[in-house]
């Protein structure tokens, strides 16, 4: 299913009816009767699902919230698919009140688990991604269950209730359309984002030194669909000299070289650069870039967070779906609307207007980190809260549509 996400010719309603096809599969799932204290007012039992309790994205969000949770309101329990447990895994079970490795646990006896528990509100970190325990889900082992975070579209599940979102990701209307869950828009954003401790100072644009603009996507290559090619392309031609500074393998490096190729771009204009294990390495890697470019209709999330954490502006184009979506929330939540594109032709413009504007190059490059700082985007405390009011408002909801237990 994540593969359909990258997908630039497939419509909304396509991707709608491809997760509600994989969802019925399990609308037969057996289910227990929940008999959670319905006292709308007590303290909740929230549980998140998740493979990736480990250095990869989804944590760079959860850990600022699991760190911010007030235990007076919630009792914070992780239910870990670590294969491979590391220095974050460590983190994040420090910051949990309750751990479990369901490493080798089957769905069955995990949603037992998880229904011993008493879990009253159980958070899917994953999705349709590798390593999910979405058939878990389907068993419904927690009354009120929440797609959050790591997924960018619907699960297609019925048993899922929520999916969390914003109203910049998911504007009311045909998202709601599109999502078997009820949709829950948080006002500030639909995440928090936890820059890592070992982070480099930003350094000054590229481009003075370099004697030209370079732009970049340290992006996943399978995001750089044949529309971002185009308008890089498109971008490369309207830019004279300018370069674009890729990351990926020797494969990709070949595959991106030839289709850029053929469109035009000479590959001595493309760089590209091998991933790096180490974080403060991989970060400092935003000192060549001038302009960071986000791909659609699959943006980037942990990356662009990345991006403009290091100084660099992102330059995003606001799509049809969640996925195209992401960078204009983030975008949105630092009031740079002006880096946002309506279609690929304001977004080539945006990009050039911005390469040749060296003065806002160099004051973004020396404000940026700042304006994330003070931004809802890395506010975790008022996010924590945001969550938690979201979370009692749906167990309230339930709680007032449950009988009393005989």
């Amino acid at each position: 299913m994540l593969i359909l996400n990258y997908r630039a010719e497939l419509s909304g309603d396509e991707l709608y009816a491809a997760h509600r096809r994989w969802g019925a599969r399990y609308s037969g799932a057996a289910r227990e009767p929940h008999r959670n204290d319905r006292d709308p007012e007590r303290r909740l039992r929230v549980g998140y699902v998740s493979p990736d309790l480990r250095r990869h994205s989804v944590a760079y969000f959860l850990e600022p919230l699991l760190r911010a949770h007030d235990r007076r309101l919630v009792e914070v329990f992780c239910y870990a698919q670590v294969e491979r447990p590391d220095a974050v895994t460590a983190r994040l079970q420090a910051l949990s009140d309750h751990w479990r490795s369901s490493v080798g646990v089957n769905d069955t006896a995990l949603a037992r688990t998880i229904a011993a528990d008493g879990i009253d509100i159980l958070v899917d970190l994953a999705g349709h991604t590798a390593k999910s325990r979405l058939p878990v889900f389907a068993a419904k082992p927690a009354p009120l269950q929440v797609s959050w975070l790591g997924y960018p579209n619907t699960t297609g599940l019925a048993a899922m209730d929520y999916r969390v979102v914003d109203a910049v990701t998911d504007p009311e209307g045909a998202a709601d359309a599109g999502a078997s869950e009820t949709l829950i828009r948080l006002p500030d954003g639909f995440l928090c984002y936890g820059p890592p401790a070992e982070a480099p100072d930003p350094a000054p644009p590229p481009r003075a030194s370099a004697g030209f603009v370079t732009f970049g996507s340290f992006n996943n290559p399978a995001k750089l669909s044949g529309p971002t090619l185009d308008a890089w392309a498109a971008l490369l031609g309207r830019v004279p000299g300018s370069r674009l500074l890729l990351k990926g393998d020797a494969g990709t490096g070949a595959l991106f070289h030839a289709r850029l190729a053929e469109r035009g771009v000479a590959p001595e204009r493309v760089t590209l650069l091998g991933q790096l294990a180490d974080t403060a390495a991989h970060l400092g890697l935003y000192r060549d870039i001038d302009i960071a470019l986000d791909p659609f209709p699959y943006n980037g999330t942990a990356t662009t967070c990345e991006a403009l954490w290091m100084g660099v502006p992102v330059v995003t184009l606001a799509g049809d779906r969640h996925a195209g979506r992401v960078g204009a929330s983030l975008l949105t939540r630092l009031r740079l609307p002006e880096l946002i594109a309506r279609d690929a032709e304001d977004y080539v413009a945006i990009a050039a207007g911005l390469a040749a504007d060296g003065a806002r190059l160099d004051d973004l490059r020396a404000t940026l980190r700042a304006r994330m700082r003070a931004s809802p985007l890395c506010d975790a405390a008022a996010f924590a809260h945001t969550m938690e009011t979201a979370y009692r408002e749906m167990w309230r909801r339930w709680c007032a549509a449950q009988p009393a237990l005989s």
